[in-house]
């Protein structure tokens, strides 16, 4: 049994990093006039969301400086990028980081929340969830799943 208090200090460390990264790009501009701090994490896990190629690129150099700073390291193999242009996946953008290519859904897929995500910009539910989820759409709470 671990120490309680370890995944605390964790996620406040993690936080001091993001939060000296988060100025190195500026929010994503989404569709609508909307738009998105750049940094999205939960636990060990973060997502840069960005609208320009460069800004991507500043953000991961950032948060390789300061990884290295604190003497944590990146494993790129475990990470995944997508660039989408104009609607579209493009293939031909990849991203480094520790001086790793960071390989891109297209060459290997990514499982996120029990969901399957590739190039095809559609997730496709993992079949233990799928048989889970039919089993307790038919149970004795139609309705709680949104089933009548």
């Amino acid at each position: 049994m671990g120490c309680t208090i370890s995944p605390t200090l964790f996620i406040m460390a993690v936080e001091v990093i993001l939060k000296a990264a988060e100025g190195s790009a500026g929010p994503a501009n989404l569709s609508g006039g909307c738009s998105m701090p750049p940094l999205k994490a939960f636990m060990d896990d973060t997502t840069i969301i960005c609208s320009k190629e460069d800004d991507t690129r500043r953000m991961l150099a950032r948060l390789d400086d300061l990884m290295s700073w604190y003497r944590v390291e990146f494993k790129p193999k475990k990470s995944r990028s997508l660039s989408i242009r104009r609607g579209k996946v493009d293939e031909d953008t990849t991203f480094t980081v520790a001086e790793q290519q960071i390989p891109t859904v297209s060459q290997e897929p990514v499982k996120s929340l029990g969901r399957w995500y590739d190039s095809s910009m559609k997730n496709c539910v993992d079949s233990r969830v799928n048989s889970r989820y039919t089993a307790c759409s038919s149970c004795l709470f139609p309705n709680f799943y949104g089933h009548s």
